[in-house]
């Protein structure tokens, strides 16, 4: 055998090595959800609603998220040639620029969403040090930003080590907020429940109420598509839709449970007024000091396991996306350990970037949280239309016969998905235009890489719609209409 024919079959057996089992992308799909926004949900909601509009808010979020849910079992199913879930169903059924956009929407949210969970472990810190402050201050930013490249070196070494990491974090971290869900219903005060039931009198009527808690819904839940994105290592096609909807179904009750138990702790205005992560000062309200220490220390491993995560979802979309030539060439290199390095470095930056960004935020937590959950929905949006497209008008690649159900599955995680982007509002889609615009820049360089006609007429529309938006963005920025 040639030196050349070893490299390979080594090559082959490495790759076959880090191939995922059904456990292993479920454990992906809760280590993905659960992160820093479930830490965060008590004072979240109250700044919203109460105890009714909480309750309706996870019915029509958990309704949407499971339509969502079904829509990439089904997609990873009926499509099984398209990998990187996300970004593939978008560029297949809407052309290559909107599949460009969607990969670097869904890319960049995951990097945004990053930057939440070193604001959220240095605020827990700065509980007991307060020059941390509630992870916004410069030390804070400085120390976020070694734990980054910290975490980069380690992904660096492959795939299947970090996701071994995962699955022992997933179990480690969930404990803890079971704990909170069981003490909070032990400690819970009939009246104060009841108190909260309609909401203060700051939160406004029932349906601003629940838009109001649209994007925290949608920020928990980011990851319901972690198995779809990991496609190409998948053992077995069908797994990918099986742990995503497992992962939704085990996370859904905990989400719903931690949001509406704390409303029996507290008054609804003082759970609001809490510094983030609100879980632990609930929890010390009801037991006591030692039920802050406890969630916080639990907090830190969950944080640190979803940012493990996300690094390599992040990393994998841009590589696929360089893969299919939508990105530029040198971004689908990867390593022997089969890590694409320059996408993961390219992350790395960006959310290095963004975190020097919330310096300047009022509240930088909550804005990387709405601005990560503003990015996801363009992508989110145009896979639920693919579902759509392919069982109304299904492709010779389209797998499977059409059913009634599974219609009318993608037609209301379209409506859903739609909802949302009315939900958000004009600022967080205005500010998610002016990091969309710029990336065109990416666009042009693998088109031109290919010696191609740049921008098609279809194209050239999409581009001063993404161009317009961005315009729009800058000017509401400079003039004081919208803040970060």
């Amino acid at each position: 055998m040639s030196d050349a024919d070893a490299t390979d079959t080594a090559t082959a057996v490495q790759k076959e090595a880090a191939k995922l089992t059904l456990p292993t992308l479920t454990a992906m799909v809760v280590g993905s959800m659960v992160g820093a926004g479930v830490f965060s949900l008590p004072a979240r909601f109250a700044e919203e609603t109460g105890v009714a509009g909480a309750l309706i808010s996870w019915a029509v979020a958990g309704t949407g998220m499971l339509m969502l849910a079904f829509v990439f079992q089904t997609l990873a199913v009926r499509r099984p040639d398209l990998d990187a879930g996300v970004y593939a169903y978008a560029k297949a059924g809407f052309g290559e620029y909107l599949g460009f956009f969607s990969a670097f929407g869904y890319w960049a949210s995951a990097c945004v969403g990053n930057v939440t969970y070193w604001v959220l472990i240095m605020s827990t810190v700065g509980a007991i040090w307060p020059a941390l402050g509630e992870g916004d201050t410069l030390l804070a930013i400085v120390l976020s930003t070694l734990g980054l490249w910290l975490f980069y070196s380690l992904i660096r070494r492959g795939v299947k080590e970090a996701t071994f990491i995962n699955k022992i974090v997933t179990v480690a971290k969930v404990i803890p907020i079971v704990v909170f869900v069981i003490l909070a219903l032990f400690y819970l005060d009939a009246g104060v429940f009841a108190d909260n039931f309609g909401g203060a009198d700051y939160a406004g009527s029932l349906f601003s109420q629940v838009r109001g808690t649209m994007l925290i819904t949608v920020f928990v839940f980011l990851g319901v598509e972690g198995a779809s994105v990991y496609s190409r290592h998948a053992k077995r096609r069908e797994d990918v839709g099986r742990a995503t909807v497992l992962g939704f179904l085990s996370v859904f009750a905990v989400f719903a449970s931690v949001t509406i138990v704390s409303y029996g702790i507290l008054p609804m205005g003082e759970i609001a007024e809490l510094r983030q992560p609100s879980m632990a000062s609930v929890l010390e309200a009801a037991v006591g000091t030692w039920g802050k220490v406890f969630i916080s220390t639990g907090l830190i491993v969950s944080v640190l396991g979803a940012y493990l995560a996300w690094a390599l979802m992040a990393a994998e979309v841009l590589y696929v996306a360089a893969r299919d030539d939508d990105m530029p060439r040198f971004l689908r290199h990867a390593n022997a350990d089969d890590v694409p390095v320059p996408a993961l470095l390219m992350s790395t930056l960006l959310t290095q970037v963004v975190l020097i960004i919330t310096w300047f935020s009022d509240n930088a937590f909550n804005f990387a949280l709405n601005l990560t959950s503003s990015l996801t929905l363009i992508p989110f949006l145009l896979a639920a239309a693919f579902a759509l497209k392919i069982t109304l008008r299904p492709d010779r690649l389209t797998r499977g016969r059409t059913t009634r159900a599974g219609l009318a599955v993608a037609l209301l995680a379209t409506l859903y998905t739609a909802f949302l982007l009315f939900a958000a509002g004009l600022k967080f889609v205005l500010v998610s235009f002016i990091l969309y615009a710029p990336a065109t820049v990416l666009f042009v360089m693998a088109r031109r890489e290919q010696g191609r006609r740049v921008f098609s007429p279809r194209e050239l529309v999409i581009l001063a719609v993404s161009l317009t938006g961005a315009v729009l963005g800058v000017i509401a920025l400079a003039v004081g209409w919208i803040e970060l």
